[in-house]
């Protein structure tokens, strides 16, 4: 089953306990009342604050989410061995060269997926997500550098968890004293955040069309006359297929894929246990380091431009990071551990020890479809083809993930996200960046057409990737785990010394196709960090024009008869009426009361006492208020449902505004709540939070203020009920003075409210009659 934390427990206990609170706790004084309700609203607002996303798996849970993992992470790294050796040699390697490229491998897959990703980087999660922008994420809570709308629902899923001074070592304290007060670190390590997964992105257009192409490039030896325009189409009608099934969810699809993973892995054991009984046992020899500095010593510079192909053995490591979320770090450890380390270890061997005997000399030129027996070679190119599907689906999956992070932070537009499982919360799709993912890959598939031009353009993302995590890990060990800064330096050595070393090898096959890569996460990096930085600008000029209740409007009781009858027939009574005026900074105007029910959609919501900018607007524009006033805000909560009992939050208004009421309502990602029947709702939750407490069941025999609350409401609901959101419309001031820099601002700025113009909105999903929905328009320059 699954558990969450200790202290998801309390928090859900809380809210239990808030939302069952017995009548009798309600004061029946209306401003006490109104007091405790202000206070029970901060409690739920900080308590789903501080709420832990992360879950946690065990039993039989775990291991079918393991079975899970095996379908989508390792069909990367595990199809691997199609092209490897064919990608490091150029002819017949020696059995010297072989033994210590293969121990190259060995110990790249032992050092850097085994120990550096599987268990130290799959600790540095972020509330259970992966990736480098986790680490970014992460990085910023923790050193107080994370920057988020301060008047949007952003700071519900951004929380400060700064450690004090005095709990960190020197070494973490200086780290992270360094990065809270250069504004170039700051810049840098967001830049860098962005890049990896700009370069994961990038990965995920590259990596479906180099493993398809290769298991369907086995096709030739057994038609060796089949041309290239059909090995392109078969692979592009491959990759068409795949994309279409992701609408199914990351849970089917791992589910129906594991088995020919597992059918992959241990097919490849086997092939490779008779080859090594067969051929040449002897290259287990490469199990011993020294062979691989050798090899590296012997080959001189030709041994490290062969790196640039051997790190094609651990291609798909990211992916078991940036697939934490949808996952957990337990599950991808045991499938790992247990099934794929040991399999590619085989693999390998077996593949090296058929090449070393191989008297035709082209063995290494197709390393799987040549060493497996000519009896299973149909067999072996049907499950091939299979794998090499599968193997999309972890960078897929991966793009799913890492562009979530980036909407949660404002960091990408919002496009529609598609939560495909209950029990995994964090399994996702993404219809528009499946479309985009899958008009990338078939183009690149076919500009490319063949394994060898691919993988040039391949390997660098990868190394590039590992070279950032390696960086962002060791800070957070400094500054969050609070590690020994000389058991950090040890580990950050050993680590970066290896990825800049395939680094540099990765970088000299940018001529040669690798610069594609590099400019296509050069050109998302771009478009992210224009996104983040426009809506910085947006947020500055919004802050600006935020309004204070108190300077906003003035009100004035009235004491004259004429005048209570008014009210009185407006449905206010006399307890709780009061006229308001504009303050005269706001041109001072007496605001009328017009009949009916105003429902204003509140971006920001929380608890304080701040009026949405919809009203502010329509007040100004109209000098007008609805008779019944709700401040409707949507927060949503990362689970699949809120019981119904406790998903509205309703406190009154604490400004001089009458009738008027702040509305909460939580909801998981599988409530539908935008629904016809949404006004309704909130009177039936209204009249039930006005008529708690310890009252008569005869509403005649009510407080008075109580009864006209309800008189109010009810005659509000009976006129009409008018759903209003706010327009707004960004413009770009005019700069006082012409220069480069504010031209260069101003086409940045412009291309950002195109994209704004032009992206999906959060209330897309609005399901309520259009006739009773009003937008206001309003202007901000930026």
């Amino acid at each position: 089953m699954i558990s969450y934390n200790a202290r998801n427990q309390r928090i859900e206990a809380w809210v239990n306990a808030a939302a069952e609170e017995s009548e009798d706790a309600a004061p029946t004084d209306p401003e006490a009342r109104d007091l405790h309700d202000q206070e029970k609203a901060q409690r739920i607002e900080h308590e789903d604050l501080c709420r832990d996303k992360k879950q946690t798996y065990k039993g039989a849970v775990l291991l079918w989410l393991a079975w899970q993992t095996t379908g989508v992470v390792y069909g990367d790294i595990g199809t691997s061995p199609l092209y490897v050796f064919s990608s490091t040699f150029s002819e017949q390697p020696s059995w010297h060269d072989l033994v210590g490229a293969l121990s190259i491998i060995i110990w790249s897959l032992t050092i850097i997926v085994t120990l550096k990703y599987c268990f130290i980087v799959l600790s540095a999660d972020d509330d259970g997500q992966g990736g480098t922008f986790a680490l970014y994420s992460l990085l910023a809570r923790y050193a107080n550098i994370a920057r988020v709308d301060p008047n949007g629902p952003e700071r519900i899923v951004v929380r400060l968890d700064r450690e004090t001074g005095a709990e960190l070592a020197p070494a973490g304290r200086m780290a992270r004293d360094f990065l809270e007060r250069s504004r170039v670190a700051q810049s840098v390590l967001k830049i860098v955040g962005v890049l990896g997964v700009s370069m994961v992105v990038a990965d995920s257009i590259l990596t479906p069309a180099q493993s398809v192409l290769g298991a369907v490039q086995g096709i030739q030896v057994i038609r060796p006359d089949l041309g290239r325009p059909a090995i392109v189409g078969t692979s592009c009608a491959i990759l068409i297929a795949l994309f279409l099934l992701q609408f199914i969810g990351t849970s089917k699809i791992g589910t129906s894929f594991a088995p020919v993973v597992v059918v992959w892995l241990l097919y490849n054991f086997s092939i490779s246990i008779y080859n090594l009984v067969l051929y040449d046992h002897t290259v287990l020899k490469a199990f011993s380091p020294h062979y691989a500095f050798k090899y590296l010593i012997r080959n001189d510079s030709d041994g490290w431009k062969s790196l640039g192909g051997l790190l094609l053995a651990f291609t798909g490591v990211e992916s078991l990071f940036a697939d934490l979320g949808a996952f957990g770090q337990r599950a991808i450890q045991l499938s790992w551990l247990f099934l794929a380390f040991p399999c590619l270890l085989i693999t390998y061997c077996g593949q090296a020890a058929y090449i070393s005997q191989d008297e035709t000399g082209l063995a290494f030129t197709n390393p799987f479809f040549r060493t497996v027996p000519e009896s299973t070679l149909y067999f072996s190119i049907i499950i091939a083809a299979l794998a090499a599907v599968v193997a999309s689906q972890a960078v897929i999956t991966s793009s799913f993930q890492l562009i979530s992070q980036l909407m949660r932070l404002s960091y990408f537009p919002h496009i529609k996200t598609v939560h495909t499982s209950r029990r995994f919360h964090d399994q996702i799709y993404m219809p528009l960046a499946n479309w985009l993912l899958m008009t990338g890959t078939v183009v690149v598939t076919a500009v490319y057409n063949n394994t060898t031009s691919l993988g040039h353009a391949y390997g660098a993302c990868v190394i590039i990737v590992s070279f950032i995590t390696t960086c962002m890990v060791s800070l957070v060990a400094l500054i969050i785990w609070r590690i020994s800064s000389i058991v950090v330096l040890i580990g950050f050595l050993i680590f970066i010394l290896l990825d800049s070393i395939y680094l540099s090898a990765a970088m000299n096959k940018v001529p040669d196709g690798g610069w594609f890569a590099l400019v296509l996460s050069a050109i998302l990096s771009s478009f992210v960090i224009l996104w983040r930085w426009g809506k910085e600008q947006q947020w500055e000029a919004e802050q600006r024009d935020m309004v204070d209740p108190a300077e906003f409007l003035m009100s004035s009781r009235s004491t004259s008869r004429n005048n209570s009858i008014a009210r009185g027939i407006q449905g206010e009574g006399s307890l709780r009426s009061t006229r308001l005026r504009l303050s005269p900074e706001f041109g001072g105007g007496q605001v009328m009361v017009a009949p009916g029910l105003g429902i204003f959609f509140d971006k920001v919501g929380g608890s304080g006492d701040h009026i949405p900018k919809v009203f502010s607007q329509f007040v100004r524009k109209f000098q007008t208020r609805p008779q019944v006033i709700v401040f409707f805000h949507m927060r949503p909560l990362s689970q699949p449902t809120v019981p119904s009992d406790q998903r509205f939050v309703i406190a009154r208004v604490t400004t001089k505004i009458p009738s008027c009421y702040r509305i909460v309502l939580r909801h998981g990602y599988m409530d539908d709540v935008l629904t016809p029947n949404l006004a309704p709702t909130i009177v039936n939750e209204l009249m039930t939070f006005i008529t708690r407490g310890p009252f008569p069941p005869d509403e005649n025999d009510m407080p008075p203020e109580f009864r006209e609350e309800l008189e109010a409401l009810r005659a509000a609901e009976e006129a009409q009920t008018v759903y209003l959101m706010g327009k707004q419309t960004m413009r770009v001031q005019r700069p006082e003075k012409r220069s480069i820099s504010s031209i260069l601002r101003r086409v940045a700025l412009e291309a950002f409210l195109w994209i704004r113009e032009n992206s999906r909105t959060k209330l897309a999903n609005l399901d309520i009659d259009p006739d009773s929905l009003v937008e206001v328009g309003f202007v901000k320059e930026i």
